[in-house]
């Protein structure tokens, strides 16, 4: 379990975030925004030297800086914040551009329905001028079709890895798509639903590979390339649109 403590650390323009943690088998370094960086350490490595390991990094950490600006450059805007509810918004799913529409209905009770082409949401009257609700709903809405998803995903490729794994916890992580415990819970951005497939794909190979290999050695990486020849088209995909992904349907 991670133990969060928070160090008021900076260095020039971005604060450091240090947490503790039970489950981390290294230092782990997260640029997780243009002015806040995470530093993760396992419970048996002194402070001293995981914040001497971050030091050594810092190039690595402005480059990162660097790119996440630059990127968030480019979009200025967040979509979210132009969504109208009136059946003009499109959102991604599963790497196709669907409509959303809103629909009142006198059912007390409001429901999702989704297709290929579009998400309904069936909601009652007083809705239709509540963004929040209508959000919201959307929302969970994404979060079960990502489980369906991310359920045969997972067992599909566990079976051709021969591995075994739990879960699947459907989360919303900032910075990883992905994780695997130590004990083979898998957790899964419940974001990867908008992305291609082949996307979720690689994440998925990607934390059942960490079942065998803890680590990002040679050994995981050539597993990596064995389970999903060409994984690195979808790796770089997260790494150019991923971070729009976060800009839709607030938490």
């Amino acid at each position: 379990m991670t133990a969060p403590r928070q160090l008021d650390l900076l260095f020039d323009a971005y604060r450091v975030d240090e947490r503790v943690s039970a489950r981390a088998r290294c230092i782990r370094i997260e640029v997780r925004s243009p002015s806040e960086v995470r530093l993760t350490m396992p419970r048996s490595v002194p402070k001293g030297e995981a914040r001497a390991f971050l030091l050594s990094r810092e190039g690595w950490i402005r480059e990162k800086i660097l790119e996440l600006k630059l990127k968030l450059a480019e979009h200025p805007e967040r979509p979210e914040a132009s969504l109208k509810w009136d059946g003009t918004d499109v959102l991604p799913l599963r790497g196709e551009d669907v409509v959303l529409r809103v629909l009142a209905t006198r059912a007390r009770v409001p429901a999702v329905r989704v297709t290929d082409r579009a998400i309904e949401l069936f909601v009652p009257p007083a809705w239709l001028g509540q963004p929040s609700r209508l959000q919201r709903l959307l929302r969970d809405a994404f979060k079960r079709e990502a489980m369906l998803d991310a359920q045969r995903m997972l067992v599909e490729e566990a079976q051709r890895l021969g591995v075994s794994f739990s879960g699947p916890r459907i989360a919303d992580q900032k910075t990883l798509w992905g994780s695997c415990t130590a004990l083979g819970l898998i957790s899964l951005s419940w974001r990867l639903v908008m992305a291609p497939p082949a996307v979720l794909r690689y994440v998925a190979v990607h934390e059942l590979c960490h079942v065998r290999h803890h680590d990002h050695g040679p050994r995981f990486w050539k597993l990596v390339e064995r389970q999903m020849p060409g994984f690195e088209t979808h790796r770089r995909w997260l790494r150019e649109h991923g971070p729009g992904l976060h800009w839709w349907i607030g938490t």
